[in-house]
């Protein structure tokens, strides 16, 4: 059985966009084939991830304390945040949209956030502590993350019923504008940071960001 070669020890770049193999040579040019810029490594990877990941992480509290959705009715109005919606929800018994609401807006974050933190702590320090874990929790952070948003697509859905009723308003708060952006920085994040780094130190040939 061959040993595994690495792109790097193979002296091989492969398009981003088009998957193509170059030799290593052309890196810092453009494709042949489909004229996409060829690099080894995404371009300033661990900078680019901190900078997404730490203003995720400054807005995230406000997004959870903060109010997301203010409810107008001939009763009067209701002011929630995503926690105080999540309760409402139990206590109302629909258990499942509360655990899907729970999950989406509480728990789906919190575990994107912890985990970008360690890979780049970890592969900003050259870790060789289990790479193959690493990698497919990486993975799990990309397929979960659109998820996320379901807090900011139920406002907006509700916001929209509601305008065909004439005794109930849905005002969008603050707080929703904070979690949406809260999402889109860890998805910035998430697609900034490189996996391929976390295998750079364990190499034969290391490749540096």
């Amino acid at each position: 059985m061959r040993p595994v070669q690495t792109a790097s020890q193979a002296g091989v770049v492969e398009c981003p966009q088009c998957t193509a193999i170059h030799p290593r040579t052309r890196a810092g040019q453009g494709c042949t084939r489909c004229g996409a810029a060829l690099n080894p490594r995404k371009p300033d990877s661990l900078r680019r991830t901190w900078a997404f990941l730490l203003a995720a992480m400054a807005l995230y509290l406000p997004a959870n304390l903060l109010p997301i959705m203010t409810t107008g009715t001939l009763l009067g109005t209701q002011t929630n945040t995503i926690m105080s919606g999540v309760t409402y929800l139990w206590h109302e018994k629909s258990y499942f949209v509360a655990a899907v609401v729970f999950c989406a807006s509480i728990v789906i974050p919190i575990f994107k956030l912890a985990v970008l933190f360690m890979l780049v702590v970890t592969t900003q320090a050259r870790s060789t502590w289990r790479p193959r874990e690493r990698t497919r929790l990486y993975g799990m952070v990309e397929a979960v993350g659109r998820w996320s948003m379901v807090d900011v697509f139920v406002v907006a859905l509700l916001a929209a019923l509601v305008r065909l009723e004439a005794l109930a308003t849905v005002r969008p708060e603050p707080g929703a504008i904070a979690f949406g952006l809260v999402v889109i920085l860890t998805m910035l994040a998430s697609m900034s940071f490189d996996p391929r780094l976390i295998w750079d130190p364990i190499d034969t040939h290391d490749t540096h960001p």
